[in-house]
C-alpha cells in the first residue's frame, strides 16, 4: 500500500481539501484555454479539452514535479497552425506521437541536465514574456462574438466583474487560505450573474464543450518515409518547445516551493502524455506555467490536485458541459489577469541598475520574442546563445602572461586565463619571438588548453619561435590538455616537460 502512496505524493502531511479545492479551481480555468487553444490551431474544441485532461492526468502521475500543472498550451498550438491547415488533424494527432516518442527519448537519455545552461537572466525574460502573453491575451474577452470591442453598458458590467474577481483573489487571502480564492472569485461572480440576471459572455460562448471519453484513434496516415520527412520537423519544434517550456516551469516552481524537481522523469512523463494523446484524438500539450502558479498559489504540493483537475475536466466534458458553459468569461479572465501579474518577475525590473548590461539585454531580448514571435523555444535558444557569446568575449578578455627571466637567462610566461577561440588573438600578441632569449617556457598552471583553436595557436606561435631558431617548453599542462594536444591533426614541435610538483602527464614531440 505504501508504494501506491508514493506514487501519488499522498501523505499525512497533504492537505486534502486544498488539493482538492486547488484542482477544482484549475479544472475550470483549464476549459477555456484548452478551448482556446484548439481553435487557434484550427482543431475541434474537444482536441483541446481532450489533450488538456490526457496530459494532465499522465503527467501529474508520472511527471518529476508534483503540483506542476500540464496541458494544452498556446505554444504548441502555435507549432500545429501551418500543419492542420495544410493537411487536417490525422497529421496533428501523428505529429504529437512523434513530438512525445522524441521527448521519451530526450528524458532516458537525460537531456533535461542541459536545462543548466539556460541562464537566469533568460528564465526571467522568458517568464515576463509569457506573463505579458497571458495578460493581452484576455483583451479578447472585452470583445463581443462578432470581434467587435464592448461599449457602454456591457463594458462596464464586464470590466466590473473582473475587477471583483481580481480584487477578491488579492484580497481573501489577507483574510483566510482555507480556501483557493481563485474558486471564491469564479463562484461569486457565478453567483452574482446567476442571481440578478446579468447578460454576459460564458465559456458556452466560445464553444461547446460537450463530449464523450476521449476516443482510442490511430492516426489515419499514410505509414511511409514521405510522411515521416513531412511531420518530424513540426515533432521536433513540437518537442522541442514542448520540454523548453516544461523544464523552465518546473524551475520556476522549484524555486517558489523550495524543493528540487526532476527534470529527466518530467521529460519522460510529457512525451508518455503526447503519446497518449495523439491515440486518444489530442493535440498535445506540455507544462503550463499559469495554471501551475493557480495550483501553486492555492496551497498544492502534491500530485493529487493535477489529477483532480484532469479527472474533473473530463467529468465536465461528459456530465457537466451545461454548467460549465454558463461560467462567466468575466470571472476566469480576473482570474488570468492575475495570474499574468503574479507571473511577471517584478523584481528583474529593480535589478536593472544591478545587473551587468548583457544580462539585461538577454532578459529583453528573450521577453521580445517571446512576445512578438510567440516563439518559446526561439526566444531561451536565442537568450543562451547571446548569454554564451557574452561569456566567451569576457572570458577572452581575461588571458594574461606575467613575464621574467631567470638566473639561466631563460624567459618564462606565466598564462592565466583559458585558452580558447575567443582568446587566441590576445593570446598571440603576448610573445616577442623576435626579442625574447634563446629558449622559453610557456607556463599553463593558471590556464586551459579548450579547444582546436587553442592547439592552432600553439602550433603557431612555436613555429614562429622555430623560425629564429629558438627552443619552446610547454609546463604544467594538465591531462586533458595533454589529450587535446595529442588527438590533434597537427603535431606542435615543442619539448613538454614534466613538473615534479603538478605530475602532469609527459611526453616529448619531435
Amino acid at each position: 500500500m505504501n508504494k501506491y502512496l508514493n506514487l501519488f505524493d499522498l501523505s499525512q502531511k497533504v492537505d486534502y481539501k486544498i488539493e482538492i479545492l486547488a484542482g477544482l479551481t484549475v479544472a475550470l480555468a483549464l476549459v477555456p484555454e484548452a478551448v482556446a487553444f484548439a481553435l487557434m490551431a484550427n482543431l475541434s474544441p474537444l482536441t483541446g479539452l481532450y489533450a488538456a485532461f490526457m496530459v494532465g492526468l499522465v503527467t501529474s502521475i508520472l511527471g518529476g514535479r508534483p503540483g506542476m500543472i500540464s496541458g494544452a498550451t498556446g505554444a504548441i498550438a502555435i507549432v500545429l497552425i501551418t500543419l492542420a491547415k495544410s493537411h487536417g488533424v490525422e497529421y496533428i494527432f501523428a505529429t504529437v506521437i512523434l513530438a512525445g516518442l522524441l521527448q521519451v527519448s530526450a528524458g532516458v537519455l537525460r537531456l533535461g541536465k542541459f536545462m543548466r545552461l539556460v541562464p537566469h537572466s533568460a528564465v526571467f525574460g522568458f517568464v515576463n514574456g509569457l506573463a505579458i502573453i497571458i495578460f493581452i491575451s484576455q483583451f479578447d474577452q472585452f470583445k463581443d462574438a462578432s470581434g467587435v470591442w464592448l461599449r457602454g453598458e456591457a463594458l462596464y458590467t464586464f470590466t466590473g466583474m473582473v475587477l471583483l474577481a481580481m480584487g477578491i483573489i488579492w484580497g481573501l487571502p489577507k483574510l483566510t487560505k482555507a480556501i483557493p480564492s481563485s474558486l471564491v472569485a469564479i463562484l461569486v461572480i457565478f453567483g452574482l450573474v446567476a442571481l440578478l440576471g446579468i447578460n454576459t459572455k460564458t465559456v458556452g460562448d466560445i464553444a461547446s464543450i460537450q463530449g464523450g471519453f476521449p476516443p482510442f484513434h490511430i492516426p489515419q496516415v499514410p505509414f511511409t518515409i514521405e510522411t515521416l520527412i513531412l511531420i518530424f520537423p513540426y515533432a521536433g519544434i513540437m518537442a522541442g518547445v514542448g520540454l523548453i517550456e516544461s523544464l523552465l516551469t518546473l524551475n520556476i516552481i522549484d524555486e517558489i516551493t523550495e524543493t528540487r524537481g526532476r527534470s529527466n522523469k518530467e521529460a519522460v512523463a510529457q512525451g508518455v502524455a503526447n503519446i497518449l494523446s495523439g491515440l486518444f484524438s489530442g493535440m498535445g500539450g506540455c507544462a503550463m506555467i499559469g495554471q501551475s502558479l493557480i495550483n501553486i498559489s492555492s496551497g498544492s504540493r502534491a500530485r493529487l490536485s493535477g489529477i483532480v483537475a484532469a479527472v474533473m475536466l473530463l467529468v465536465f466534458i461528459m456530465f457537466g458541459a451545461s454548467l460549465v458553459e454558463q461560467l462567466p468569461m468575466a470571472a476566469l479572465t480576473g482570474v488570468m489577469i492575475m495570474v499574468a501579474i503574479g507571473t511577471f518577475e517584478w523584481a528583474s525590473l529593480r535589478t536593472f541598475n544591478k545587473m551587468p548590461r548583457s544580462d539585461i539585454f538577454v532578459m529583453l531580448m528573450v521577453t521580445f520574442v517571446t512576445v512578438v514571435l510567440h516563439d518559446l523555444a526561439m526566444a531561451v535558444v536565442i537568450g543562451v546563445i547571446i548569454s554564451a557569446l557574452v561569456f566567451a568575449w569576457d572570458n577572452a578578455k581575461r588571458i594574461r602572461a606575467r613575464k621574467h627571466i631567470d638566473q639561466q637567462g631563460v624567459k618564462h610566461y606565466e598564462i592565466y586565463g583559458p585558452l580558447f577561440f575567443a582568446s587566441v588573438a590576445t593570446f598571440n600578441e603576448k610573445f616577442d619571438p623576435i626579442n625574447d632569449p634563446e629558449e622559453v617556457v610557456i607556463n599553463f598552471a593558471e590556464s586551459r588548453v579548450v579547444d582546436m583553436s587553442a592547439i592552432e595557436a600553439l602550433n603557431k606561435i612555436t613555429e614562429r619561435y622555430h623560425k629564429v631558431g629558438k627552443k619552446v617548453q610547454l609546463k604544467h599542462l594538465s591531462p586533458d590538455c595533454m589529450r587535446l594536444l595529442q588527438n590533434a591533426d597537427k603535431i606542435i614541435d615543442v619539448n613538454i616537460v614534466e613538473d615534479p610538483t603538478y605530475k602532469v602527464m609527459v611526453d616529448e614531440w619531435s
